[in-house]
């Protein structure tokens, strides 16, 4: 990943968004992300729009969470469950 300070960018915005490649540029301030460059060319709209969703989110910092706790579900155990 890409890091650009932002006091240090000085090209237009158009010029790094040709530049994007695969990878994204962080926008930093002082070492502090504050900003990406994200390439979107194979992206829908659905997608970002759920991505970007703060109730999504929230939903995937929980997973995190439970799963950091150990508190999941093995694979054979799901099977279990569902057969």
């Amino acid at each position: 990943m890409k890091t650009l300070e932002l006091a240090e960018a000085s090209r237009p915005l158009s010029e790094y968004a040709g530049n994007l490649d695969e990878e994204p540029i962080v926008l930093v301030a002082g070492n502090r992300p504050v900003a990406a460059l994200v390439s979107l060319a194979d992206v829908d709209k659905e997608s970002l729009a759920l991505s970007s969703h703060p109730g999504f989110r929230r939903v995937i910092q929980a997973a995190r969470e439970e799963a950091a706790r150990g508190d999941v579900v093995s694979l054979e155990e799901m099977k279990r469950e569902m057969l």
